[in-house]
């Protein structure tokens, strides 16, 4: 949480249940007032439903969702003042961009003058002045993102919840547009939860991220934190850190395929994971590897390199120096880029 402001949504021992089957277990967490909370994690880990849950649309198996100290339960949806945007936005095409902001606001019997002030605010702050009067069909997906943002703004909510917003756009387009989400999230100065299954999109947008994995949060930490250190190897590995090998701790030192690695880690056995670049090319290196194939990748070439003993890891190198397939390479370890967890964990 946010060191300069208090938790204003709290959740403990949060667990939403279909039947037998657990959607989100346990779940504990808190927002603050002032930061932009990820959720994180795989299709299917509860991540939308536990978004649902908070925003009324979803009872409670167990647990308390409380705002500012007042439990909610019994508060209806609409009684809650959170704002929800889902990823195919729920636009009217047909309708202006202005019909389309100032919809919650209809519903809400908000007077005519009041309702035009606040769509020119939003529009403003999402950057589509002047766009009152365009349809939304003649919008590109990218200011159609921004519309949705604007109408979900417009009530003036005091969460804002945003599920997979940019889910259905081409990468390209997402990744244009994430830096721009970010910005309006803190232009906004709304605490907000955004579900989404991209790391990068998580670490970009968010002040915090929680890590679900199987319906419960088995992470919750700053961006910078969570990938210095995932919890395990599951989030390690889902993050895209590896290979992971089965290994063992003795006498100081964990015995990997590609070297020893000195280490606090205690004795027994161990696993590793290697972040992406571990292995890096290095004349005269200790580890030797045969070039299996490669692939062009902008400005470097990935090599998959097979050592004995291991998985096949993959190694960049510029076009101009990269061998052919067949090739032997000297490798070595970055030993700051080795992750031990017990193998318990």
């Amino acid at each position: 949480m946010s060191a300069s402001s208090e938790s204003v949504l709290a959740l403990r021992d949060v667990t939403v249940r279909y039947g037998a089957t657990t959607a989100v277990e346990g779940v504990d967490v808190d927002l603050a007032g002032d930061e932009t909370l990820a959720l994180l994690g795989p299709s299917g880990c509860g991540k939308s439903t536990l978004l649902r849950a908070i925003a009324g649309l979803e009872p409670l198996a167990r647990g308390a969702i409380t705002w500012a100290g007042d439990d909610l339960a019994g508060v209806l949806p609409h009684e809650r003042r959170f704002g929800l945007m889902f990823q195919e936005y729920a636009l009217f095409p047909h309708h202006d961009v202005t019909r389309n902001v100032e919809f919650g606001l209809r519903m809400a019997n908000v007077r005519k003058e009041r309702r035009r002030a606040r769509v020119a605010e939003v529009l403003d702050l999402v950057g589509l002045r002047g766009f009152e009067r365009r349809r939304v069909a003649q919008l590109s997906g990218g200011e159609q993102q921004r519309v949705a943002l604007a109408r979900t703004l417009a009530p003036d909510p005091r969460l804002l919840m945003l599920d997979e917003p940019l889910g259905a756009l081409d990468r390209a387009l997402r990744e244009h547009l994430v830096g721009e989400l970010r910005d309006l999230l803190a232009a906004a100065r709304v605490p907000a939860i955004y579900v989404t299954h991209d790391h990068d999109e998580a670490f970009t947008v968010a002040d915090r991220v929680a890590v679900m994995h199987a319906g419960r949060i088995v992470q919750v930490d700053a961006p910078a934190a969570l990938w210095r250190r995932p919890a395990d190897p599951w989030v390690a590995q889902f993050l895209g850190f590896g290979p992971t090998v089965d290994a063992d701790v003795v006498d100081g030192f964990v015995r990997t395929p590609w070297g020893d690695v000195r280490t606090d880690a205690a004795a027994g056995p161990a696993i590793v994971v290697l972040r992406p670049g571990a292995l890096i090319a290095a004349e005269g290196g200790p580890v030797a590897g045969l070039v299996r194939s490669r692939r062009f990748a902008g400005e470097r070439v990935a090599l998959t390199v097979d050592v004995d003993g291991a998985p096949a890891v993959e190694v960049g190198l510029a076009p101009s120096s990269a061998p052919p397939d067949g090739a032997t390479v000297s490798l070595a370890l970055d030993l700051d880029a080795v992750l031990i967890y017990p193998r318990d964990s």
